[in-house]
């Protein structure tokens, strides 16, 4: 182990060892395990490290030095870049010469002593370089705040014209957006972050309570919408299974329509109401067609039934016997009833064609009836007689006035017995009618 102790010097964390020398030969470990370490005064005892060997227990003092070591080297950079404030450079000074003072380590405990004093001159000397330093420090510092000031601003405007918007997707989601580059932005003063903060969250907050507002307003009238969907839906399941197609086929088209006037609901809600309404419409007029195509071909049947029974009825002109062809008509028309529906437009003319029949044969009826009534022979009679009666005493009128030498009065009397002979003729011919 050497007595020499090299020259006490600053030395740097990546260098303390080589300068200040090997820590170890320094040191000892007596034969009870104590460590021992070298001092300008002699040895003096450190500790010891029980359960470990010699090298391992030097090894160990050996490191508590070097932790020391670095750190006063560490200091003396510091302060010699200029990083430190120089209080706190005293103050650092100072604690570790107490480190030193008290350090139970194995090196060269003079030289580390002697390295602490010397950083203290450094301190001084660095001064102007701390301060130059702190300078450009703090015009970096303000220029830096002048930058995080402007973005911040930026931001804040930005959040400011978007306050009104009412573009509710795209407005909400780059306020987000905003919010995020807010929280990534460094922090500036307490009062000028508290102040852009004021103004930014205002601005979030009017845009926030308009959107809570417009679409409160929207859901209190989506709920109007859907509640009158629901009675229209309600409505149509009803009318689902109806058979009174014509009616009900109209009552849907209302329905429509008051669907389409209803205006827009809640998506989701329009979508499951909608597919509710089309459903019971499509039960509707599935059934309603398939009944109709069902009927066409029954009034399809009827038609070629209706067009051989016409033929029958139409042979009945020209009447040759009244009675049998009133027969035949009533039986023609029973199974003229009994047949179904037929299609409106053909069925129209074979009425009329039925119905030219029947006229036909109610003509013959109303003839016959005429020419065998007694009342209304016996009043044609009586029509014939009267005026007999009346030729009969104009002419004796006629005679009776020649005879008188009236002539005037002769000649009417016989102009009268000749208008009612006209008459008379006409009236016998009636009479000659009746069977």
């Amino acid at each position: 182990m050497t007595d020499l102790i090299p020259t006490p010097q600053i030395i740097s964390p990546s260098a303390a060892g080589a300068l200040i020398g090997d820590p170890a030969q320094f040191g000892r470990v007596g034969e009870d395990g104590t460590v021992y370490v070298q001092t300008p005064d002699g040895e003096k005892a450190v500790g010891s490290y029980p359960g470990k060997t010699a090298e391992e227990a030097l090894g160990y003092f050996v490191r508590k030095f070097e932790v020391v070591a670095s750190e006063v080297a560490l200091l003396a950079a510091r302060i010699k870049s200029g990083a430190m404030v120089p209080s706190d450079a005293y103050s650092a000074v100072k604690k570790l010469r107490e480190q030193v003072r008290e350090l139970n380590g194995v090196g060269n405990l003079a030289a580390l002593a002697t390295s602490v004093e010397q950083i203290e001159p450094l301190i001084e000397g660095n001064r102007e370089a701390f301060e130059t330093k702190k300078a450009a420090e703090a015009l970096a510092k303000a220029a830096r705040r002048e930058q995080i000031l402007i973005e911040k601003e930026k931001i804040v405007a930005e959040a400011e014209t978007l306050a009104d918007s009412e573009n509710w997707k795209v407005t909400g989601d780059r306020l987000k957006s905003l919010l995020d580059e807010w929280k990534s932005a460094p922090r500036l003063d307490k009062k000028a972050d508290a102040d852009l903060w004021k103004r930014f969250s205002s601005s979030r907050n009017k845009f926030d309570k308009k959107r809570r507002t417009h679409f409160a307003t929207l859901e209190a009238a989506q709920k109007i919408i859907s509640d009158a969907k629901k009675l229209l839906v309600v409505e149509a399941e009803t009318l689902a299974t109806s058979t009174q197609w014509v009616p009900t086929a109209k009552r849907f088209k209302t329905l429509m329509d008051a669907w389409k006037g209803a205006g827009h609901g809640k998506k989701s809600d329009d979508a499951k109401l909608w597919a509710r309404f089309k459903a019971a419409q499509d039960q509707f007029f599935t059934t309603k067609n398939a009944d109709l195509e069902k009927r066409d071909a029954t009034m399809a049947s009827n038609l070629v039934k209706r067009e051989e029974l016409i033929d029958l009825i139409e042979a009945l002109l020209p009447i040759t016997n009244i009675d049998e062809a009133k027969k035949a008509l009533r039986e023609h028309m029973r199974a003229w009833e009994k047949i179904g529906m037929t299609h409106r437009d053909k069925r129209a003319n074979l009425d009329a064609r039925v119905r030219k029949v029947e006229e036909v044969i109610k003509g013959a009826e109303a003839d016959k009836w005429r020419k065998t009534d007694p009342t209304a022979k016996a009043r044609a009679a009586e029509v014939v007689k009267q005026l007999s009666d009346a030729i009969a005493n104009y002419e004796k009128i006629a005679e009776k006035s020649d005879a008188a030498g009236n002539a005037k009065k002769a000649g009417e009397a016989r102009e009268s017995a000749e208008a009612r002979k006209i008459w008379l003729t006409e009236a016998q011919k009636g009479l000659d009618e009746f069977d």
